[in-house]
């Protein structure tokens, strides 16, 4: 049966955090464009489970320049569009106490700088200005990138589809895709469990479904899902501005970051040592104790405050760390942008902008040498130092 007599130039499978955006750019650049979910409404996926840090401070020049033009989109918003994102912009912050961990972050900083990320090694007095109470026993310094920030992954969501809409992309929910209709080597269209929908193009933009819609068209896409969990608590006293990520690695955790969101609740998260692998997202006895342990250690005035509710969401993993982006070699419209690892959210309005372009002229508008560390085809051996 067919759902539609209309041909596409776009059709988006998933209305996450990369799905919305595409959807917003290709309307705006003019392209016909259809968004499939199989959920009822956008940001039901793993988009939902995002806690909305924003950084631009990552070790890989493709990441950084994508969550620069990511973070104008976020900081402008308001003056641009209007509405409210939650944006604050209130930093990354990585304390240090640990001499090697030290070098590590000193080592990345010519190569952020050079691709034009504001961030500078800060001394311990400087730390504990941004976060008094902070645990100085140890504290060496940290770096710390000031125009990164945060957002409500729900409001932006939310504002991303509604101009998504108002500039004429279509979005059908409740849909799960069942094919993608290949003849003479080009995508003619995308068959869910509605209908068909004629197209000229297709990105998937499936998060952790993303492997099994590649192989509907032939195409291995080494995404694995693993899980995490977040939390909130209630809201309290202004306490700090930045984004904290404390990177020593304890018993059950390799990392752990919080922050204070625009309504002064404080928003936390770890990645857990060993990973959960799969699509598990029922919440956990362990996180909570585990997590909070962590924060009040490294801010002790963060005890007593209550938690409001804990969640568990999925970060669609490589092998590297790092996103999959491009075309199918051999399915001429068929593209993918896969594999986000936990930082859909961040990337998701700057990297649309590739995406798009793709599509449209066939090359990215990051610098192509630059965006060489997405390709499919590279060795994944290697991992990301702030993935």
């Amino acid at each position: 049966m067919s759902a539609s007599n209309k041909t596409y130039d776009l059709a988006v499978i998933g209305a996450g955090s990369i799905g919305v955006p595409v959807a917003m750019v290709a309307a705006r650049a003019g392209l016909s464009t259809l968004v499939l979910d199989s959920r009822p409404s956008a940001g039901q996926g793993d988009a939902k489970t995002a806690i909305g840090g924003i950084r631009a401070t990552h070790s890989d020049p493709a990441k950084i320049r994508i969550c620069l033009r990511s973070i104008d989109v976020f900081s402008t918003w308001a003056e641009r569009e209007g509405g409210d994102l939650g944006w604050r912009k209130g930093g990354y912050l990585f304390p240090i106490y640990t001499e090697s961990d030290e070098a590590t972050l000193k080592g990345l900083l010519e190569i952020q700088h050079s691709h034009g990320l504001n961030i500078d090694w800060i001394s311990a007095d400087d730390v504990v200005a941004l976060v008094p109470g902070i645990n100085q026993e140890g504290l060496r310094g940290g770096t710390y990138s000031p125009d990164d920030g945060n957002a409500s992954p729900l409001k932006c969501t939310a504002a991303f589809y509604d101009a998504a809409r108002r500039a004429g992309a279509e979005f059908r929910f409740n849909e799960r895709v069942t094919g993608v209709d290949v003849t003479g080597g080009r995508v003619r269209a995308v068959t869910t469990s509605q209908g068909t929908y004629g197209c000229s193009h297709v990105l998937n933009a499936g998060g952790s479904n993303a492997s099994e819609l590649g192989r509907m068209v032939g195409l291995e896409l080494p995404v694995f899902p693993d899980s995490h969990e977040a939390g909130i608590t209630e809201p309290v006293e202004r306490l700090f501005e930045p984004l904290i990520v404390d990177i020593r690695a304890t018993p059950g955790s390799k990392n752990c970051y919080f922050y204070q969101n625009s309504a002064n609740q404080i928003v936390f998260c770890l990645t857990p040592d060993p990973i959960y692998p799969g699509t598990n997202r029922d919440s956990t006895s362990t996180f909570l104790p585990l997590v909070s342990q962590k924060m009040v250690d490294l801010v002790p005035k963060l005890a007593n405050i209550h938690v409001r509710r804990t969640w568990r969401g999925c970060y669609p993993q490589t092998p590297d760390g790092m996103p999959v982006v491009g075309t199918h070699s051999e399915v001429e419209g068929y593209h993918y942008a896969v594999g986000l690892c936990g930082q859909g959210f961040m990337l998701g309005p700057g990297l649309a902008e590739d995406v798009v372009s793709i599509v449209t002229s066939g090359k990215s508008i990051t610098d192509t040498a630059v965006f060489e560390s997405f390709r499919l085809d590279r060795d994944f051996t290697g991992v990301e130092a702030l993935k």
